[in-house]
């Protein structure tokens, strides 16, 4: 074996020595792969087929001390460091181009404590293995609405989804975690133990180190949900978006209720002449009793005059993975986001000017609304700061040839631009692309100098910045 070029975080390029890789090779208890290895293809292919980079090694974790001695490899020699977990990102820091790719994707363990209503979650895991395992006993956390997505991003953003106006969101229902930070120790981060760099985690994303371990507050939730899909003609959008908009914010903790502007997909309970036609569809989940589920849902299937109708009782592990068919892996992403606190009439106006033009099948703009329990915790509470009632839009542009990203990327920058006037400024961290380096100080608003000074402290180096990075403070700026 020969030594490993490895690129550098000054962009230049150093050598790791054949007996050191071999020596890592040697105790490591996952493994490693270069490039032509088995496994090196896998760990680097990521969601996003628009992402193809080629990582110099790859190191795949099976434990703790495996990522010890990974972070200790790139520190040692200023390397190029992207950190795996479910490979879902939209911006795809997962993989680099000659640097060390750490894969969490074999650390998949879920251990739930039914009596404790707690659970031991791997960072490799996605939210389908945590779903399965905790429905099994009847529980559930807040997490998001695609369960190949992995539960390490999705927490270290913030974390949303179906039952988040009733129990918060991902990271408030975060007990502690075991973090690897930059100078290779081990470190157990809670409310009582290393708490600014607990508090750190909790929307900061991967600035601080590698989880290797999330324990996670479960509810009592299901079995079976209340929930479905309806609906409607697109030219109704814009009278039925008022409507909602009312009814988002008025509605109980219990009901979430989402919208979906895009091209009727083919499913079954949609009548065949409006399949490829576009469509508002309202999205929507009760989690708590059945019976007041229907009442409260009796308003949203009472607007309007739908073209179709899917609402029942069906298992909320089930209802977690309904929206994958239309998210897998493969296809070339791009998203653009904002957050609005209403939807006004310019606001759906501009909207709907965009969605007319949809450049591929594929393409969706979805808008959730956020409100109930997570807008009761405070901005300071967590790194998350918009702890407001609002709504995310989310202009996911999806496509399949190269040939068409020009066009398509450009139809979700021109949707961005003109809903821009109407938008709150701040950002779901996890929905900015990587073309938007400039929107994370809008992620973290005030917490921004906080997140820098945190990160000084245990990164000073920024050896974890493939991510939406948060520089180190100065020297100076971190005393004070």
């Amino acid at each position: 074996m020969t030594a490993i070029s490895l690129k550098t975080l000054t962009g230049e390029t150093t050598e790791a020595s054949a007996a050191r890789i071999e020596a890592l090779r040697s105790t490591l208890h996952g493994g490693l792969a270069l490039p032509g290895d088995h496994g090196y293809d896998e760990a680097r292919t990521i969601w996003n087929a628009m992402v193809d980079r080629r990582p110099s090694l790859v190191i795949r974790a099976a434990d703790a001390s495996d990522v010890s001695q990974s972070v200790n490899l790139a520190r040692e020699h200023g390397a190029v460091l992207s950190v795996r977990g479910g490979g879902h990102q939209i911006a795809g820091y997962a993989v680099n181009d000659g640097g060390i790719l750490l894969d969490l994707s074999q650390m998949r363990s879920v251990q739930v404590d039914p009596a404790a209503r707690c659970a031991q979650v791997g960072p490799g895991a996605t939210l389908g293995d945590f779903d399965r395992c905790a429905q099994s006993f009847g529980l559930a956390t807040p997490t998001g609405i695609n369960s190949t997505t992995g539960i390490a991003g999705l927490t270290l953003g913030g974390g949303f989804g179906w039952i988040t106006r009733k129990f918060g969101m991902t990271i408030d229902n975060l007990l502690s975690a075991e973090v690897v930070t930059a100078d290779g120790q081990a470190r157990r981060v809670s409310a009582t133990e290393t708490p600014d760099l607990f508090w750190a985690i909790r929307g900061g994303g991967g600035n601080f180190g590698v989880v290797t371990s999330f324990e996670f507050q479960l509810h009592p939730v299901g079995p079976d949900v209340l929930c479905g899909l309806i609906v409607h003609p697109l030219d109704a959008a814009p009278q039925l978006l008022r409507q909602y908009d009312k009814i988002a914010n008025t509605a109980a903790d219990e009901l979430t209720v989402w919208a979906v502007l895009r091209r009727a997909p083919p499913l079954p309970f949609i009548p065949v002449e409006w399949h490829g036609k576009e469509v508002l569809a309202f999205a929507a989940c009760y989690c708590g009793d059945v019976k007041d589920g229907e009442t409260a849902l009796a308003e949203v299937r009472g607007l309007g005059q739908t073209v179709a109708e899917a609402v029942g009782t069906q298992p909320f592990a089930h209802w977690q993975t309904t929206f994958d068919p239309l998210l897998t892996p493969g296809a070339r992403n791009y998203w653009k986001s904002h957050d609005f606190m209403d939807l006004s009439d310019a606001m759906v106006e501009a909207l709907m000017a965009g969605v007319r033009k949809l450049p591929s099948p594929e393409c969706e703009v979805f808008i959730g609304h956020l409100g109930g329990a997570m807008a009761k915790v405070s901005a300071e509470a967590t790194a998350y700061p918009q702890r407001q009632s609002h709504f995310v839009m989310n202009v996911h542009t999806r496509w399949r040839e190269q040939a068409d990203d020009a066009a398509c990327i450009a139809w979700a920058r021109q949707l961005f631009d003109a809903t821009a006037p109407y938008a709150a400024g701040s950002v779901y961290v996890n929905f900015i692309p990587d073309d938007e380096v400039g929107r994370v100080s809008a992620a973290y608003g005030p917490n921004m100098q906080r997140l820098a000074q945190i990160k000084h402290r245990y990164d000073p180096t920024n050896l974890f910045r493939m991510n939406h990075n948060i520089a180190p403070a100065s020297s100076a700026s971190a005393a004070a």
